[in-house]
């Protein structure tokens, strides 16, 4: 029987590595499984020791406060792996506490796989060396990841982007289009400002005046407003009051990838809806606001020009994306005319975000980390024979 220790700390983090646990479970069945993860990992029946999703924060700043709490969870899972001896650690995201568990794998010579390992494309090359050096193997997602590890020395393989499997409408737009009561004519913007309280509140006043400056030159235009859960529905409900009344907007729980497949174009914040966008070839306009101390920081250390990862991923700006007081409802609006009123300008978009898509992969990134990992297992189990 096999012992694997996964470590995931946010939402994404924690469904990322769920998925990869699920397809495990399918191709071997002595396979057991402790760690640090929420709800999703829960479900496949992994042995949670602590759930870190509850301490989710955005920016540098904002960790601080969790610090200690950090050190004493990585002082618990420390003692677990002397306690437990799993075979080997699977490390989601949360790269800063991650990287730390690499350096206590290695220590106690347990391989360790990283999915979604430290941007040091974004925030610095030696977090790529400091991984290499710690003989995690990376599973990379993003083409421009595959690069810098190499570079460093670490042991990469290219899985792709899982979102290649996962991003597609489950219903078709006259379904869609039904459910919201709209005629198949209509144009539609989406509007996805987040699925956190402060990113929602930060990013979809200016959001909802932009409509409204849009509503004005374009009054035939529907907004689409899908949120990701019920969680902040009373508090978006609030902030879009007063426009309700005054423009076609409809809310709905969930419907993302619809929204974007029926969209001419959607305002989003910058993250993983960027990602999906590009993979439905929706132009799109990115928003993204942070604390000042968090954004200065930022830029300070960040080694790319962009925030919005199709952009990052092309090497160049192919959609508009606004940062901080830049974030406002005529800026959104004169962008969205820019891209609304040139056709070969939206063409031209489109045509960019295919090549985006192509450069996160093939489908079936689950499977090949899940063979990775399995890889990492019996290659261990050999060297110890």
């Amino acid at each position: 029987m096999f012992k694997i220790m996964v470590v995931a700390g946010e939402v994404s983090g924690d469904m990322q590595a769920a998925r990869v646990i699920r397809v495990l479970k399918k191709k071997r069945s002595d396979l057991s499984f402790i760690g640090m993860g929420g709800k999703e990992m829960l479900k496949e029946g992994v042995k949670i020791l602590f759930d870190p999703t509850q301490l989710s924060t955005i920016g540098f700043v904002e960790a601080l406060k969790h610090l200690r709490k950090f050190y004493q969870l990585l002082d618990m899972l420390s003692r677990v792996i002397d306690e437990e001896k799993p075979d080997l650690l699977f490390l989601v995201d949360y790269s800063g506490f991650n990287m730390k568990m690499a350096k206590i794998g290695q220590k106690k010579g347990v391989p360790v796989v990283n999915y979604f390992s430290p941007s040091a494309w974004v925030w610095g090359e030696w977090r790529a060396y400091k991984m290499a050096k710690w003989g995690a193997k990376i599973a990379a997602v993003f083409p421009m990841e595959v690069d810098v590890y190499k570079k460093a020395g670490a042991d990469v393989t290219f899985v792709g982007h899982p979102l290649l499997d996962f991003v597609s409408p489950t219903m078709s737009s006259e379904e869609f289009r039904n459910f919201l009561g709209l005629k198949e004519t209509d144009p539609i913007i989406g509007l996805l400002p987040g699925s956190r309280k402060g990113e929602i509140l930060s990013l979809l006043p200016p959001m909802i005046e932009a409509a409204r400056l849009i509503h004005k030159r374009m009054p035939q235009i529907r907004f689409v407003l899908p949120l990701a859960s019920p969680v902040f529905k009373d508090l978006v409900t609030s902030i879009i009051k007063d426009a309700a009344n005054e423009l076609p907007l409809y809310l709905t729980i969930g419907h993302a990838y619809e929204v974007m497949d029926n969209a001419e174009l959607i305002l989003c914040a910058s993250g993983t809806a960027t990602l999906e966008a590009a993979c439905l070839k929706v132009p799109m306009i990115i928003a993204y606001k942070t604390s000042l101390s968090t954004y200065f920081l930022g830029k300070l250390l960040a080694k790319v020009k962009f925030v919005g990862l199709p952009n990052i991923i092309a090497g160049k700006e192919i959609v508009p994306e606004f940062l901080q007081r830049n974030v406002t409802g005529e800026n959104l609006a004169r962008a969205a005319f820019e891209i609304l009123e040139n056709r070969a300008k939206k063409e031209e978009i489109e045509d960019e975000l295919a090549k985006v898509r192509t450069a996160l992969g093939a489908k079936g990134a689950v499977e090949r980390v899940a063979d990775l990992i399995l890889r990492t297992l019996e290659e261990n189990t050999a060297g110890e024979k």
